[in-house]
């Protein structure tokens, strides 16, 4: 993109919050419909780039992967990275679908291009909701219609509702910051309450910027930002067939992300990511409580988020939070079974404020004051591993017995 102006320049702005989700970038409309695949509200979104932007895109490892999986993988490939559109539903996955899935995916990705006047390879298509049912064509095609006609630069709040499964609520952010002289904005939203595990991405995200890099550096920086973030979350350990996460950048700001400003433009893209994975976390299904779990001084940031993830998806830990009981000895626990090595003899943990674990044993406290610890909707744990110089942060919620509930209702 030669019309993009470079700059010398070696430092950014602090990135602030804004208001507006996936259309806070410029050259971007998005819209949500009820096209009638779920029984009530929104349920189907498209999200438009005015210009061909660059791409770069996260899929589940699960061996079982939906329909639009497969052909937004296939698509990114034949466009060589460079996308335009974006069509999401919610109410069916198109997961387990056998043969007829895969040709609905690829017609919802052709009526959408017909639509809009656009190569078909330049769709990518994602679906969420229950698994091994075929879509509702007939209210899929009619939707597709109506999305395309709804399609605004107000349009992300609604397009972030028409992704939600069992979510309560939607769940975008964005942020502006400056490069090259230039305003620069970077927007997101996405879909995720339980089924909620990474292991390359998770739930459905779709994210924006009006800056532009090749797809390959977008790529590259992508896998970073996600094991700090998306990789760093779970809910209840389980990864779904229909793992995605796409980012788009479309040069709209006249802005080349390159050299120096790359570390930058990451700081803004972990920025949105990060707030997202805690939304997340925070509407887990039967969720009271957000957890943040920060493991200081293990051997590697490897080791700790590896210590974190152990530790935040431990079904004994969850229970405790949910029952309000800071049972250090089953985050001591949960840490000691991780694989990574370290003293236990330096081990401390805190929750809160509140040193409960120091050097390997408790630290003597009143049960009414320690109970206390839990009983605010967002708490804070500190595992100091006392092993290293490695760090990270992790995401993740209690478990309820509604969680129990939502689950033993939900069909396939």
């Amino acid at each position: 993109m030669k019309e993009i102006k470079k700059s010398r320049s070696r430092t950014i702005r602090t990135w602030r919050a804004i208001r507006g989700g996936v259309t806070a970038p410029q050259g971007y409309l998005a819209s949500g419909v009820a096209a009638g695949i779920k029984k009530s509200g929104l349920d189907l979104a498209i999200l438009l780039s005015a210009r061909p932007a660059s791409a770069a895109a996260l899929f589940t490892r699960n061996i079982v992967q939906a329909a639009p999986v497969l052909l937004s993988r296939k698509h990114l490939k034949l466009a060589g990275g460079r996308i335009q559109a974006l069509l999401l539903n919610s109410g069916c996955a198109n997961a387990c679908t056998g043969e007829k899935g895969k040709r609905d995916a690829a017609t919802c990705a052709e009526s959408v291009a017909s639509h809009l006047d656009l190569e078909c390879h330049r769709v990518l298509v994602g679906s969420t909701g229950v698994i091994g049912v075929p879509l509702p064509m007939g209210k899929l095609l009619k939707g597709i219609s109506s999305a395309v006609s709804a399609l605004s630069t107000r349009g992300g709040e609604a397009a972030a509702r028409a992704i939600m499964t069992t979510d309560t609520f939607e769940k975008n952010f964005a942020v502006q910051g400056r490069i090259a002289g230039r305003t620069v904005r970077i927007g997101g939203m996405a879909k995720g309450a339980g089924m909620i595990h990474p292991d390359l991405a998770t739930m459905i995200v779709a994210v924006t910027t009006d800056a532009w890099l090749p797809p390959a550096a977008l790529q590259r920086i992508l896998r970073r930002v996600a094991d700090r973030t998306f990789h760093s979350l779970t809910v209840d350990g389980d990864t779904s067939t229909n793992d995605m996460v796409v980012v788009l950048a479309n040069g709209a700001a006249e802005v080349r992300v390159e050299g120096r400003w790359l570390a930058g433009f990451e700081e803004g893209l972990t920025m949105v990511c990060e707030q997202l994975c805690r939304c997340i976390a925070r509407d887990g299904e039967g969720a009271t409580k957000l957890v943040e779990i920060t493991v200081l001084r293990a051997p590697t940031d490897q080791d700790a988020r590896r210590v974190g993830k152990t530790i935040a998806k431990s079904a004994l830990v969850k229970t405790a939070i949910c029952g309000e009981e800071p049972n250090w000895g089953r985050i001591a626990c949960a840490a000691g079974y991780s694989g990574v090595a370290f003293d236990p003899d330096l081990l401390s943990i805190s929750i809160g404020r509140t040193l409960v674990f120091r050097n390997g044993i408790p630290v003597p406290m009143a049960k009414r004051s320690a109970r206390q610890l839990l009983t605010p909707s967002q708490i804070e744990m500190v595992v100091d591993l006392g092993s290293g110089k490695g760090s990270a942060k992790v995401w993740t919620c209690d478990l309820s017995r509604e969680y129990v509930d939502i689950n033993a209702g939900y069909m396939s």
